[in-house]
């Protein structure tokens, strides 16, 4: 019989996840990607409202990716990054009206992956009593800032302003000390393995010229 599912966020997920993820063609498998992802939606979900705005899109999109991987006729098209985009560019999908493109669902979440690894790695380099909403901020900014409208920006902005000092957000979303001393000592392991997958699609789009996908 198979553990319940932590309600907890529980890192050692994401690490096991991303590990997965790296193909050996400078590839990835996108399975083991959302796999993450939906442990990296937990912890959102647990901050509260705050990142809502962040979560109920990931879900949505993560979703929108797994319906693909579960189409028996079309799932073999979509095992990884690089079969997804050169199938939907081969076959004009990209800008092909009422297509939902797995493409251009992945891109917005790959920016979602920039933030999610920017705020982390500062509240890696926190004290346990300084307060994060600064160095979530900071982290907003360069990164999903870059993709939202001014009034989301605002909103994101002024909710960030409510994050709690850095013992306090990573005790509600661990739920524990113990599980709390878990997680930092493998984040700065994870937030590596992270930036490998993040350059990896980066990677992928840029030398098909599909950074900038309305």
């Amino acid at each position: 019989m198979e553990a319940a599912e932590s309600t907890y966020f529980d890192l050692r997920n994401v690490r096991e996840n991303l590990q997965e993820a790296k193909l050996d063609n400078d590839d990835v498998d996108l399975q083991s990607y959302l796999k993450c992802f939906n442990e990296l939606n937990k912890f959102f979900t647990l901050i509260g409202n705050i990142f809502g705005f962040v979560s109920s899109e990931l879900e949505g999109k993560i979703q929108i990716l797994k319906d693909f991987l579960n189409k028996p006729d079309e799932a073999h098209n979509f095992l990884t990054v690089k079969k997804m985009i050169d199938f939907e560019k081969e076959h004009n999908l990209l800008q092909k009206d009422n297509y939902i493109s797995g493409s251009r669902t992945l891109l917005r979440i790959h920016r979602a992956l920039e933030f999610i690894q920017a705020f982390l790695k500062a509240i890696n380099g926190l004290k346990e009593d300084e307060g994060t909403s600064g160095p979530c901020i900071d982290a907003y900014n360069c990164t999903l800032g870059n993709h939202h409208p001014f009034f989301i920006r605002t909103g994101a902005k002024l909710a960030m302003y409510t994050l709690p000092i850095k013992h306090e957000l990573m005790l509600r979303v661990c739920g524990s000390e113990d599980e709390i001393q878990k997680a930092e000592e493998i984040l700065p392991e994870t937030l590596d393995i992270c930036s490998e997958i993040y350059d990896r699609i980066q990677r992928i789009y840029s030398e098909r010229n599909l950074l900038s996908l309305p």
